[in-house]
């Protein structure tokens, strides 16, 4: 027995390139008429109710050639991911990616972070894969790519590169430069970059790795935000996760006052300290979880940074002066310290605030903020 089913595919090769296309009847019209912002053709899919689509292939079309292989780290052990993982409930899919259910296979990661990210809520009309294709044409047709210069909302934001080869970044620069083009009201945004390098590892292509990017920036969930878009949003983040610190991380918390000058300084590093801090291995695994539960994750894990950094000093405190410089120093080399599976498993112990509360927070520092003068537009 045959199943029909409609897939809509968001860019070329991404979940349509699994699966065979029915062929059209002759003189049948195929209906690829004039497309609107955002739109795809429509696939006929047909499989057979014995096929089951397996999520870990061992090769996916395209992914990886932005990669350096030299740098990337070795997986421990082989992933196992249940072939129907995408129809899991939203509670289990999370268990499975905190646990790194697909932490050991590229491919796995490949074929499932379009499709996790398809189910972000997002904006009616968000640029995705063909106006990619068309703005970067247009952009970068002729000059080479070296000649533009990035967006100005990456001022004084690091930009990663983790295991990309050359191609990958370029691809990389001409990624943020359509970004910066496509989304005018961005104006300080120091997480994009990372996420974007990170996330061309396991994409197809540009125009993919775009439409995923340009998902999470258009993100419109309730209380769930994926990217800080503004000066004033960053450093909203920055004071709340200062409150959370205080009130989830006390030990942690007076140790950081007690070895600096302005407690507020140490934790505007805070997002930092995960995107470029954080090795690869981790950064790769916080994206795991983070595709599915959002800004929240990203507290966490900083937390229990916070937390592991207090037990690695204990019991004679600080070595320097420079307490920002020890923490990057620490995280840099977490490694030493607490494996990954360690980290995430402490970060997940931590009872948070409800998303509702922590936006509550965030809205209440960002009040505080406009009363001081900080603007949206204003820059590091």
């Amino acid at each position: 027995m045959l199943q029909v089913g409609l897939s809509l595919p968001r860019s070329p090769g991404a979940a349509a390139a699994a699966f065979p296309m029915a062929e059209p009847a002759a003189g049948e019209d195929s209906g690829t008429g004039p497309e609107l912002l955002g739109s795809s053709p429509v696939t006929i899919v047909v499989t057979s109710e014995a096929d089951t689509w397996d999520i870990d292939t061992s090769s996916c079309l395209g992914c990886g050639h932005f990669v350096d292989w030299d740098k990337m780290p070795e997986a421990r052990q082989a992933a196992q991911i249940p072939r129907d993982v995408l129809g899991r409930p939203p509670k289990e899919l999370k268990r499975l990616a905190r646990e790194g259910c697909w932490a050991g296979s590229h491919a796995g990661r490949a074929r499932l972070y379009p499709r996790l990210i398809q189910r972000v809520s997002c904006r009616l009309v968000t640029p995705d894969a063909p106006v990619y294709r068309d703005v970067a044409a247009r952009l970068f047709g002729k000059p080479s790519v070296s000649s533009h210069p990035l967006p100005e909302f990456l001022e004084g934001c690091p930009v990663p590169t983790y295991c990309l080869n050359p191609h990958g970044v370029t691809a990389l620069k001409k990624i943020l430069i359509c970004v910066g083009a496509l989304f005018p009201d961005i104006t300080h945004s120091p997480l994009l970059p990372a996420l974007a390098a990170l996330l061309l590892h396991y994409s197809q292509d540009e125009a993919q790795c775009f439409e995923s990017l340009s998902r999470l920036i258009a993100s419109n969930a309730p209380h769930a935000a994926y990217i800080d878009q503004s000066f004033l949003a960053h450093q909203a983040s920055c004071m709340t996760f200062g409150d959370m610190a205080s009130k989830h991380c006390p030990a942690a918390h007076r140790l950081i006052a007690g070895a600096a000058d302005n407690v507020l300084e140490v934790y505007s590093e805070w997002l930092w300290w995960l995107f470029p801090g954080l090795p690869f291995a981790y950064a790769v695994r916080v994206l795991d979880v983070f595709l599915l539960e959002g800004q929240k994750v990203l507290y966490r894990i900083a937390l229990a940074l916070l937390k592991h950094f207090r037990l690695a000093v204990a019991p004679a405190g600080p070595q320097g002066s420079d307490i920002k410089a020890e923490l990057r120093a620490f995280v840099g080399n977490i490694a030493q310290h607490v494996s990954v599976e360690k980290l995430l498993e402490r970060a997940f112990g931590i009872r948070l605030f409800s998303r509702k509360e922590i936006w509550l927070l965030q809205m209440a520092n960002r009040k505080a903020l406009v009363e001081r003068g900080i603007t949206v537009v204003q820059r590091r």
